[in-house]
């Protein structure tokens, strides 16, 4: 018999038990289906949403030959792309030259159409917003795949524009909606919603050319209230002459008068470099690296194959185990352990194609089904869906490799059980290595060095080699470990010290499975952990430009002032406030710099003690020196100190660099959060609270005032003709507690009659609210409406901080991820264990156990596989995220040792939810799971041997 009439006669038994074990089949090729679904869906999604240099061409020129614009720098040459260009001179992008008329440039017999864009504000369902215009006839056809269509109409004429479904949105408008441009007055209707298919969350509006930029200009040319519209240049989309199209030597004449070219036929059809001037001058050399694989993108494919070989091997292993009898059939026929390899392998081979076939057909399918959702979560439109054969043969050729080598194991295992053994359903006792424990345990030492090393050095190479070595080091200490197991069930109840048991007594099913689940929850606890961290640096390193939980209202000048009364109410209605408001007032010398010009207005400076515990450490001489001394916990804990949070400061209080607000105990109470009655009555008393202790010596700080006027200020002047008059006064102050030093925009809250005894000038500027949320889009809209109404010169400051959707979200897919895979682990695990454990239920009927008993080993099995590999996993995790983060810190420190004002904080921060998911939740889950959809009786049957 031939090798291959041999393995066809395999390969059709194999098919046969495969059909004849539907469900066991449909485990197997799900668990390799899924990964190969999975990386066909990233393979094609990749390829669809990274666009060709075609693609780019047709969203930024659309359908026309070439892209016209006007740098204005004289005469230049460029590259055949557009995207490096010189002026003649080679002075780059300083030269500034009047601009030329572009269209005396263009090829004769062309066609063209502009784009203009001009920011303004217009009127919305909710109140009032600002966006961008454009002027472009979006119904040309030399707009389409720039501009496309979505429904309605494109606009025509001046009283018409189109926008965008964010837009739409964000305004509360719809198709049909009238809008108001406040900047000239015209009036719009909105008569489509159209997308840009390269940037599909921009919110804009389209109109025709003419209809918005010239009224706006018109109005302000008569109007001298109404500001410019302040347009951005001109840009023209041109269609060449009839088959000639816009060519190299069409780019070099319009570069000669200063304009510059993207041409589609040259962009992708270039001259040689011989006839670009510019590629003489310059030696840039452009290389595509796109098809070489980094040593990540291997090291990702080596363990995706490992955790489907991990997952689906205790599958094989349990079609092997129920096929015993028939594999020993095949032995008393002749069959040697070649033939019962063959037969296991073939398995592997039919289920692994036939996994791959569908994950692959599947991947397809759904990318194809979902393209909307993706095309929305990538932000543009796919240009098509690409897709490469080379790559989906590859990818189907790595499931059927995967299938056989998840057969691998089994098919050795079973090839080496005697006939007799086979027939009568015993197994033989294998003693576990007990070389490889030992191996295990130096690999994990010695991986766990390794990683640290190479987070102190810098060296990711070595983070990922010393993680991956730790971790094949805990695979390999996983028998042992779950051989401990079995003693912890001493003194549990029944179910549980079974499950521990059954788990300790069949390693080799258990092993694999736990081995699986860690391997996925390891990748996902190492990357939220990583994320979670920088999450934290972040949110350390961010700045607020106001207390949490508030929102200021302020006014542009002393006649805008007027209007507060109006917009609190304004925000009080719109808006969830949570408490009254505390009203503020700006504080000056001399006259307001504001309004008169620098050197002919006053100045107010909080005066800071001098002496090394009034001083920032980290500026000045010696800083340096300093900062290589120091770890990153010394520099954070210099860093919040009263004396250097002034490098930190921001301010939205109207205030100059002093920092010093008129208010009452109010904003004590609203703003600072200060609830003590002490510092309440100090500013009833006329005494200053000091929220920065470092600019206080001996209870007292000093105010210096520049009493300079300017003579456009005649009221001021006639009181105060003459030179700057500079006055230094010490005042006694309360000072708050070190903790308020950090209240952002506010060093000192000075009373009003204080500044009135002082010769200092104040008026009414703002309030201050504390709300229960930052304010939505709609709401400001709707806030801003209203301060137009009543006549305008008030904005809305409040602070969203730093943000953390797309964190969150990568967070819930990796815990979804690390939950999916350990589900599966478990079912395969409660699968084997009860094609494994059949003769010892029956036995437990026999005797008398009741239904659930059944039911809860189930659980339990599921659940000791469950909790053991997400704690390994939890673990081994945590070694590659504290050595990358030990290479953040070295960077870090690297750079606050050249400029010791940056922050090096570099904190590890476990992410505690994902934990809990996965260590608690999930198991729970998997038990809970595997107890329901057990069968709880069982058919009596005798019992071997």
């Amino acid at each position: 018999m031939s090798v291959f009439t041999g393995w066809r006669a395999s390969l059709r038994i194999a098919r046969r038990d495969a059909m004849r074990a539907k469900g066991r089949s449909a485990l197997v090729v799900a668990m390799i289906a899924v990964p190969v679904l999975g990386v066909t869906a990233l393979d094609v999604t990749y390829r669809s949403v990274t666009p060709t240099t075609a693609e780019q061409l047709t969203a930024e020129m659309g359908s026309a030959d070439a892209l016209f614009s006007d740098p204005q720098m004289g005469p230049i040459e460029q590259m055949p792309d557009g995207e490096m260009y010189l002026d003649i001179e080679g002075g780059g992008l300083e030269n500034d030259s009047p601009s030329v008329d572009i269209r005396t440039t263009f090829p004769k017999g062309s066609r063209a159409i502009s784009i203009q864009s001009v920011p303004a504000s217009i009127t919305t369902a909710y109140g009032i917003a600002n966006t961008d215009v454009y002027e472009f006839r979006t119904s040309d056809k030399l707009a389409r795949g720039k501009i496309d269509l979505v429904r309605g109409a494109y606009p025509h004429g001046k009283g018409e524009m189109a926008a965008t479904e964010p837009f739409l949105k964000s305004t509360g408008l719809q198709i049909g909606s009238s809008t108001t441009l406040r900047n000239s007055g015209e009036k719009y209707t909105i008569t489509g919603v159209v997308e840009r298919p390269d940037e599909l969350p921009a919110e804009a509006l389209y109109a025709d050319p003419g209809a918005v930029i010239a009224p706006w200009k018109a109005k302000a040319d008569h109007d001298k209230k109404v500001l410019p519209p302040n347009a951005g240049p001109k840009s023209w989309l041109v269609k060449g002459p009839e088959a000639v199209g816009v060519t190299w030597p069409h780019i070099m004449e319009a570069n000669k008068s200063g304009i510059l070219v993207k041409s589609r036929q040259v962009v992708l059809d270039p001259p040689p470099d011989s006839e670009v001037p510019l590629a003489k001058k310059t030696s840039d050399t452009y290389s595509d690296s796109s098809g070489e694989l980094s040593t990540a993108l291997i090291t990702v494919i080596a363990m995706t194959v490992l955790e489907i070989v991990l997952l689906a091997g205790p599958a094989f292993a349990v079609g092997a185990r129920r096929s015993r009898r028939q594999l020993g059939l095949l032995g008393t026929c002749g069959g040697d352990r070649r033939h019962v390899r063959a037969v296991v392998l073939g398995g592997g081979l039919v289920l692994g194609g036939t996994g791959a076939v569908a994950g692959v057909v599947a991947g397809l399918g759904l990318t194809a089904a979902f393209r909307p959702m993706i095309e929305d979560w990538a932000g543009q439109r796919f240009g098509s869906l690409s897709l490469k054969p080379t790559e989906l043969l590859a990818i189907a050729a790595l499931g059927l490799i995967t299938g056989l080598l998840a057969a691998f194991a089994p098919a050795i295992v079973a090839s080496r059980q005697s006939v007799l053994e086979s027939l009568t359903g015993r197994r033989g006792v294998r003693r576990s290595s007990r070389v490889l424990p030992i191996l295990g345990v130096c690999m994990l030492a010695i991986g766990c060095a390794v990683a640290v090393l190479g987070g102190t050095s810098g060296d990711s190479a070595l983070v990922a080699g010393g993680s991956i070595t730790a971790e094949l080091g805990l695979l390999a200490c996983i028998p042992v470990i779950v051989g401990f197991l079995g003693r912890l069930g001493k003194r549990l109840p029944l179910s549980p010290r079974m499950a521990l048991r059954d788990a300790a007594r069949n390693r080799g099913r258990t092993a694999p499975a736990v081995a699986a689940v860690m391997a996925a929850v390891a990748g996902s606890v190492a990357i939220a952990t990583y994320m979670a961290s920088h999450s934290a640096e972040a949110k350390y390193d961010y700045i607020p430009s106001l207390a949490k939980g508030t929102i200021v209202v302020s006014s542009a000048d002393e006649k805008a002032a007027e209007h507060l009364p109006l917009a609190r109410t304004a925000v009080e209605r719109n808006m969830a406030v949570t408490s009254k408001h505390a009203d503020f007032r700006r504080v000056w010398a001399g006259s307001d710099c504001n309004i008169y010009e620098e050197g002919h207005c006053g100045s107010l400076e909080l005066v800071k003690p001098t002496g090394a515990a009034y001083s920032c450490p980290l500026t000045g001489k010696g800083a340096e020196e300093l900062a290589a001394r120091l770890s990153a916990d010394e520099h954070k804990k210099l860093m919040s100190s009263p004396a250097c949070l002034d490098l930190k400061e921001s301010g939205v209080f109207n205030t100059d660099e002093s920092n010093i607000v008129v208010a009452d105990a109010a904003l004590l109470d609203t703003y600072v959060k200060l609830d003590d009655p002490e510092a309440a009555k100090a500013l009833a008393a006329g005494t200053p609270v000091l929220l920065n202790p470092a600019y206080a010596k001996n209870g007292e700080v000093t105010v210096k005032a520049v009493h300079q006027y300017s003579e456009k200020d005649r009221k001021s002047w006639k009181l105060h003709p003459g030179k700057a008059r500079t006055t230094v006064d010490k005042l006694k102050v309360y000072v708050a507690p070190a903790k308020y030093a950090a209240t952002p925009g506010i060093r000192m809250i000075l009373p009003e009659k204080t500044a009135e005894r002082l010769g200092l000038h104040t008026r009414v500027s703002g309030s201050v609210y504390a709300v229960a949320h930052a304010p939505t889009s709609a709401e400001d809209q709707r806030v801003y409406g209203a301060i137009d109404q009543a006549g305008g010169g008030i904005w809305v400051q409040s602070d969203h901080g730093p943000s953390q959707r797309e964190e969150d979200t990568l967070l819930l897919i990796l815990t979804l991820f690390a939950g999916v895979v350990t589900l599966g682990a478990a079912a395969i695990t409660t699968g084997l264990a009860k094609a494994d454990a059949e003769a010892d239920l029956n036995t437990l009927s026999a005797v008398g156990a009741t239904p659930g008993v059944r039911r809860r080993l189930s659980g339990f099995q599921c659940v000791v596989v469950a909790l053991t590999g997400v704690v390994l996993g939890a673990l081994a995790g945590l070694v590659p995220a504290v050595a990358l983060r030990l290479i953040d810190l070295r960077e870090a420190l690297k750079v606050m040792r050249m400029d010791p004002t940056q922050s090096a904080y570099t904190p590890i921060v476990l992410p505690w939810e994902t934990l809990g998911l996965l260590v608690v939740c999930i198991p729970l889950l998997a038990g809970a799971l595997a107890a329901a959809f057990t069968r709880s009786r069982l058919a009596l049957a005798r019992r071997a041997g």
